[in-house]
């Protein structure tokens, strides 16, 4: 027998909990997100595969989504829904398998000892709708990488599998940005250099890749553009990389005053959830969206982790000084990033911050908030060092 690797993605799984309280929607188009009410400011959280067909996507206005898909039902976010649908699954999967690495509330890693991985596959699915009657999407790889990509071509409902024989074949041609890790901004510098497809970043040399973009990040992207991840699959529970929060405001902040007030506001909240979580925060994040849609990021680290509410909100105004433009504001985010668990020795006074890169494309690897409002982010990590990513498909 041979181990496998298998990634079990839920499919529009926000959606999905919604129809099953809403059957007489299944079929049309459903859009969850903010209070569900497309009038007011707010964005997608998630769209039913109905309403995808429209142009309707995570991040999209509701108001843009409302006019690409006028016959759109749209429902507000239940985070405690999605939870508990999630924790049903996973204990599900924890009952197929002894090896689950858990990355969001919808997917998750599995390792299995098979010859017939597909039937693993199919086991899991049946097993997952008799519980929830949710469907999933399962991807068959050699590693974490490979199971992961591979979810995205059996999507939706569908059995997918990905191998280094069959790799070249299936991705060579494919824009660079498809491999998981790779986002638009890396995928730019890439093009620039002329690898703009997943065989030429495979072919490059990881010697000229290494002096633009890093000894580190430079090989790494020639491993993933060949299929390469040695990260093994750790059953260890879930543990959120970073809490936040978000507000769209429904008129625009127009003084920067005002701005700062509310950045310390949602510093302070991120903070009291971080203090229940009692673990160390090495970086925050200020995410601020301008009208009438144009979104910058900026972060800040800290001196030392810190766990005090002084110390976050003191990082989330270093951040929001790093922002040149002083235009009317939309939408404000702050983000807590906590320190990997194994950097994380001892307690963690510190309370100073740093000047940090405040380039948005390298981000402690975390994925974004369901809710449009508050929450744990749903970590996505892409194996490997740090890169720019795009949320994973559902």
């Amino acid at each position: 027998m041979a181990r496998w690797v298998l990634h079990a993605d839920l499919d529009q799984f926000v959606a999905a909990v919604e129809l099953l309280r809403r059957p007489e929607l299944r079929g049309r188009p459903v859009v969850v997100g903010g209070t569900g009410d497309p009038s007011r400011r707010g964005v997608v959280s998630t769209a039913s595969y109905e309403a995808r067909r429209y142009g309707v996507r995570s991040g999209l206005p509701l108001r843009t989504a409302a006019r690409r898909c006028p016959e759109a039902v749209f429902l507000p976010v239940d985070r405690a829904a999605y939870e508990a649908a999630s924790d049903t699954v996973m204990a599900t999967l924890r009952e197929l398998c002894d090896v689950v690495e858990v990355i969001g509330w919808d997917e998750a890693f599995l390792a299995v000892d098979t010859g017939d991985p597909e039937a693993v596959a199919r086991l899991i699915q049946r097993r997952v709708r008799e519980a929830t009657a949710l469907d999933c999407t399962v991807g068959i790889g050699q590693n974490k990488l490979q199971a992961k990509l591979a979810t995205a071509f059996g999507k939706p409902a569908g059995v997918f599998r990905l191998t280094d024989r069959t790799w070249p074949e299936v991705l060579g041609d494919r824009p660079t940005d498809v491999l998981w890790g790779i986002g638009p901004k890396t995928a730019k510098r890439l093009g620039e250099l002329g690898i703009r497809t997943v065989a030429q970043l495979a072919a490059a040399d990881p010697r000229e890749l290494a002096r633009r973009f890093g000894p580190t990040i430079g090989p790494w992207l020639v491993r993933l553009a060949r299929g390469r991840d040695p990260s093994p699959v750790v059953a260890e529970p879930y543990r959120a990389r970073s809490r936040g929060r978000e507000i769209t405001y429904q008129e625009d902040l127009a003084g920067w005053d005002r701005v700062r007030r509310e950045v310390g506001a949602l510093a302070r909240q991120v903070a009291d959830e971080v203090a229940a979580d009692d673990r160390p925060v090495g970086r925050v994040v200020v995410k601020v969206r301008y009208a009438p849609f144009t979104t910058r990021t900026h972060g800040q680290r800290l001196v030392r982790p810190a766990r005090r509410a002084e110390a976050i909100e003191r990082a989330a105004l270093a951040a929001l000084d790093r922002f040149t433009e002083r235009r009317p504001v939309r939408l404000l985010g702050v983000r807590a990033e906590f320190v990997p668990e194994e950097e994380a020795a001892g307690p963690a006074p510190g309370d100073a911050p740093m000047p940090a890169s405040t380039d948005p494309s390298a981000p402690a690897r975390t994925g974004p908030a369901v809710s449009a409002s508050t929450g744990a982010s749903a970590s996505a990590g892409a194996p490997g060092p740090p890169a720019s990513g795009d949320p994973p498909r559902s």
